[in-house]
């Protein structure tokens, strides 16, 4: 199992699509099969349930998962001790990039109930889990200025 990490708008999904096509492996957005699974978007679960309830979704996929396959995971999945503890089963793959970067790629975007507020929330937020991010990594991959393709194949050539 390859995990890739990192904030929301790094580029987890983009580039999982590119490895597990590259691989010969099924790529599964996890955020997208939480949602399927649950019959609700993240949004809906965070305003009807609260945050807890969605990162225990979280934990009880990535305790469901088995075979090989590219995993995109959710930006905060890294939250959970119990969750790292799943991650380190596979290889974890952190996708980093600046602050710069995920505000460029995020302008506009409504959809992630983690990137309302106001900026330095978002923005003390991301350095928070700069450290989990980097502890939780077997491979960190810079992603600023890198086309998915570019990022692919530097993973696949440290996976070897």
């Amino acid at each position: 199992m390859i995990y890739l990490i990192g904030f929301m708008g790094s580029g987890k999904t983009t580039v999982g699509e590119y490895l597990g096509e590259r691989l010969g492996i099924p790529c599964i957005e996890m955020d997208e099969q939480i949602e399927k699974n649950e019959d609700m978007t993240i949004r809906e679960m965070f305003s009807s349930y609260g945050e807890e309830y969605f990162r225990e979704k979280e934990t009880a996929f990535l305790s469901s998962l088995e075979g090989q396959a590219v995993v995109s995971t959710g930006g905060g999945v890294v939250l959970s001790e119990n969750n790292q503890l799943l991650l380190k089963q596979g290889t974890t793959v952190y996708l980093k990039a600046e602050w710069e970067t995920i505000v460029e790629r995020l302008q506009g975007d409504k959809n992630r109930p983690l990137w309302k507020g106001d900026r330095e929330e978002r923005k003390l937020r991301f350095e928070e889990r700069l450290p989990i991010y980097e502890n939780a990594a077997d491979l960190v991959v810079q992603v600023d200025g890198r086309s998915p393709l570019e990022i692919c194949d530097e993973i696949i050539q440290r996976l070897k």
